[in-house]
């Protein structure tokens, strides 16, 4: 498997690196869509759920993040069933916390720390997905058992030399040739490298190796009038070379020039880096030296800005515990404030009786009172004395009765 160094986008943790950060998902997605074929997700994916299959950029930019997040969680399950494990297929109904916090706990059993947020897998496309993806597709091709494997460079054909030489022997026996009839079109006289090749091999070697004649030959071909053709048919001597864009070779001369521009590019913006660096490291040591002073400068006032924030805190303790005090003090006072207003209704009621006749008065209605009560209860006791007696007289008598009477 291919070492997690080698994509900036396997850490989603931002640095201050160059503009081109941007286009990095872009990279990784079409890495992440080659990992993908390699597990047959064509057939195995694709048809299964009968969509479409995903572009190379699908998950880089936002199209429909209800439909990406769909297949973002549908694609994630795939490859966690790809890695042995169980895992069931999302639905659209779904909780998306939930599917999203299972995916993770997968992610975090193949050991690969997770430092965003989960709701960045919402929208269901961008670096966040993209990260998830890449590294659920490299443990399902390591449960795969696949390797990388080096590449390995075409073996150069010897006889390639000879077909060169052979096909410039052609060309040269095309241009001693005779053209006896002109076309309007110069692009069908032109001479084709592609038409080159179209010959057999056989045809060129018959042509490159002519049989000897048996007697010297003598041309007798006027020599103004030779000149006069080739000028002629000189113009319709076009060779065109038709760029191959998967030709190696023409890569590799591009690969040379940007090489060369880059290195162009370097030995100029070095020379600015270099003054830039020197510049920042001048400033950095301007403002160390005038932190230093400013230090140096503030240092009394700091001491003395100590000092007084631990005479504020003590007068702020000090202050509290007085403030403790006055309130206790303050409860005690109205409790003493309540009792004496009681103590001066009282006397004020006191004083007040004392100057009014009115309990004279009461007093002699009460005493009036008790007299005739008084007498009422002296006219009862003598009522029921006498009936006491009569009750009494009546019992004696019946007892004389009761005795005179013979038994």
């Amino acid at each position: 498997m291919e070492d997690d160094d080698d994509h900036v986008l396997r850490t989603p943790e931002k640095q201050d690196v160059g503009p081109g950060l941007a286009f990095m998902p872009f990279i990784v997605m079409e890495d992440l869509h080659d990992k993908l074929k390699l597990l047959n997700y064509d057939t195995e994916f694709i048809q299964t759920l009968k969509m479409k299959p995903l572009s190379r950029h699908y998950f880089a930019i936002k199209t429909n993040p209800g439909e990406q997040f769909y297949l973002f969680t549908s694609l994630a399950a795939w490859l966690i069933r790809k890695m042995g494990k169980i895992f069931e297929q999302p639905q659209e109904y779904d909780d998306p916390n939930s599917t999203i916090s299972g995916i993770l706990d997968v992610l975090r059993e193949t050991g690969t720390p997770v430092t965003f947020p989960p709701n960045k897998l919402k929208q269901g496309y961008g670096e966040y997905a993209i990260f998830v993806l890449d590294h659920l597709v490299d443990a399902a091709l390591k449960y795969a058992s696949f390797s990388w494997k080096k590449p390995q460079p075409a073996v150069e054909v010897e006889a390639e030399e000879e077909i060169e030489q052979l096909q410039e022997n052609f060309e040269e026996e095309e241009l001693t040739a005779e053209y006896t009839d002109e076309e309007d079109d110069d692009e069908e006289n032109m001479l084709h490298v592609d038409d080159l090749h179209k010959l057999s091999f056989s045809n060129v070697v018959a042509t490159s190796e002519p049989q000897k004649p048996e007697e010297v030959l003598v041309s007798d071909m006027d020599v103004e009038k030779w000149k006069l053709e080739v000028e002629r048919v000189l113009p319709q001597l076009k060779v065109t070379i038709k760029p191959d864009a998967s030709d190696w070779r023409s890569r590799l001369e591009q690969m040379r020039k940007h090489r060369t521009g880059m290195e162009d590019a370097l030995t100029s913006a070095q020379t600015q880096l270099s003054r830039l660096h020197t510049d920042v490291e001048h400033t950095l040591d301007k403002v160390a030296s005038r932190e230093r002073y400013l230090n140096a400068q503030l240092e009394p006032l700091l001491v003395q800005y100590r000092a007084l924030k631990d005479e504020h805190s003590r007068l702020s303790t000090s202050y509290r515990e007085m403030s403790a005090r006055v309130a206790e003090r303050t409860k005690i006072l109205s409790q003493l404030s309540e009792e004496l207003d009681a103590v001066k209704r009282e006397m004020e009621e006191r004083s007040s009786s004392m100057t009014d006749g009115t309990p004279l008065v009461n007093i002699k209605k009460a005493i009036t009172k008790v007299k005739s009560e008084i007498t009422s209860m002296d006219v009862r006791i003598g009522v029921l004395e006498n009936s006491l007696l009569q009750a009494r007289l009546r019992d004696k008598s019946q007892l004389q009765q009761d005795m005179n009477t013979p038994a």
